[in-house]
């Protein structure tokens, strides 16, 4: 029940925030004046609208099997696990590029601020959140190559699997052309987006072996796909998010977020993470299957340096937290624009209006015009 309830509100969740952005955009607000952000948010919430309804669809199937005895799924009956396959990773996939995009878009978003440069080739960043995003309902059954289900079906999702390397490779040159010769600005936002091109790069190169047939046959119980899922989810979306706390904190709260403590966090969480998930990459690869309570003596060192990385995480999301809580009670009073970005929530004082603008604005200019007179 709570996750259909779950699985509702994303659906009309996802409904108002597209409307939003196509009906009450600024006026002058071109879909190239459009902060890539914005763009972002849109791919995932598109994402999320088709993928959640089958999701949801899911459920309910899975309550009659319960409730009512029927066999969707029963093969005793007549039903098909491999129906729940489907229709779970039809989301579970999908699902993935929710959190993802949204976090990848804010360090594009932040990428210009603090590089005070223009993003490097905007149309290039947008096709790429679209690729991404096109793809990513395209791959879902590369969870089920093992599943016993008809070997020809594995070769069209291992073609599209590799192919999403593509649009990804695209946000990759987007950000490394921002960064290249940029006046950088070092700050947690400026190197989250460094983080973020380590985590996500050791992501993808893992991935590629994922995504072949005969590689995954070997991997695909091991604890290489936990260590490979965490470089993707949690190396593009939590570092992504912690960037965006300490980017926007100045506006949601009117304080800065204290320096030493954001910087604290960062580097707790990502060399906690990197220790943490590197030793589940050699225990994988030797052979350590996932999902098991116990396991070979001979992992045990390699385990145990893992659950040191993952207290490293952890302390580094109670530093985050504390940081969270005194710097938003005693941090210092933030100007209206401290980064001095182009968007617009940077134009507004804090508090914030009711109605984010009192004088509704008129958008006249692009967004990453860093680099010029004034800038």
């Amino acid at each position: 029940m709570y996750i259909c309830i779950f699985a509702i509100s994303t659906m009309v969740a996802g409904a108002n925030i597209t409307t939003t952005v196509v009906k009450m955009r600024a006026k002058g607000m071109t879909w190239n004046r459009t902060p890539i952000f914005i763009y972002g948010t849109v791919a995932s919430v598109a994402l999320a609208l088709p993928a959640f309804p089958v999701f949801f669809l899911s459920q309910v199937l899975s309550a009659f099997d319960r409730a009512l005895d029927t066999s969707f799924y029963n093969t005793a009956g007549g039903g098909s696990g491999w129906l729940y396959e489907n229709l779970f990773w039809l989301m579970g996939h999908p699902e993935v590029y929710v959190i993802l995009i949204p976090s990848i878009a804010a360090l594009m978003e932040m990428a210009p601020v603090f590089t005070r440069r223009p993003l490097f080739s905007f149309n290039v960043a947008v096709m790429g959140i679209a690729g991404i995003s096109g793809l990513s309902v395209l791959v879902w059954a590369h969870h089920m190559y093992i599943s016993g289900w008809a070997p020809l079906l594995n070769a069209p999702f291992m073609l599209t699997t590799e192919l999403i390397s593509i649009p990804t490779g695209m946000l990759f040159l987007v950000l490394v052309g921002t960064l290249w010769r940029g006046r950088l600005w070092m700050t947690v936002p400026l190197m989250s987006i460094f983080a973020l091109l380590w985590n996500f790069m050791i992501g993808g190169v893992t991935g590629i072996y994922l995504s072949d047939v005969p590689a995954d046959a070997f991997l695909h119980g091991s604890m290489y796909v936990t260590a490979h899922f965490h470089y993707t989810l949690m190396g593009a979306g939590l570092t992504g998010a912690l960037a965006a706390l300490v980017y926007w904190f100045p506006k949601m709260t009117g304080r800065m977020f204290d320096k030493t403590l954001s910087w604290v966090a960062f580097w707790l969480v990502q060399i906690g993470f990197n220790i943490a998930f590197v030793g589940m990459f050699m225990v994988g690869l030797a052979g350590q299957p996932r999902r098991v309570e116990s396991y070979a003596p001979t992992f045990n060192t390699a385990n145990m340096v893992t659950t040191g990385g993952a207290y490293m995480i952890m302390a580094g999301m109670l530093v985050l937290l504390y940081g969270v809580i005194s710097s938003a009670r005693s941090g210092v009073k933030a100007p209206m624009n401290p980064w001095q970005a182009k968007t617009l929530e940077w134009t507004v004082a804090y508090p914030i209006p009711l109605e984010n603008f009192d004088v509704l604005p008129t958008v006249s200019s692009d967004p990453y015009g860093y680099g010029k007179a004034q800038s």
